[in-house]
């Protein structure tokens, strides 16, 4: 099994390049409706979809707060440099960077343009 996660956004390129920045990933679809944000071999991370594209009536509710009680988590290998790229495109901070005791990694906690919160990980034993 591989999660394909997919998140609701308003301004679908400007979350593209934001993401693509952040993840050091590639578009592998493109468009004002909808994207698919790969890697490596074709590896499928996330998926974005605009909020006004309505073939899909479960994106939820563009008015309300985004993703309440969901985090997109990404385990990355290269932390430091995720660091600096967070940094340099003056993401919103949460929390971190810092090590997680019980994980047994590193880990920064930011917010993404439509109010997501992502947390980009190190491998477990990377402390």
């Amino acid at each position: 099994m591989q999660p394909q996660p997919m998140i609701a956004v308003k301004d679908m390129e400007a979350s593209s390049v934001w993401y693509q920045s952040l993840l050091h990933c590639r578009s592998g679809h493109g468009g004002t409706e909808y994207e698919r944000l790969i890697r490596n071999n074709d590896e499928l991370i996330l998926q974005l979809h605009h909020w006004d594209a309505h073939e899909h009536p479960h994106l939820g509710d563009p008015a309300k707060p985004k993703g309440n009680g969901v985090l997109l988590w990404f385990r990355i290998d290269d932390f430091d440099e995720a660091v600096s790229r967070a940094q340099a495109m003056a993401a919103p901070i949460l929390e971190g960077p810092q090590v997680n005791p019980n994980a047994n990694h590193r880990e920064i906690w930011i917010r993404d343009p439509d109010g997501y919160v992502v947390v980009l990980a190190g491998h477990y034993g990377d402390v």
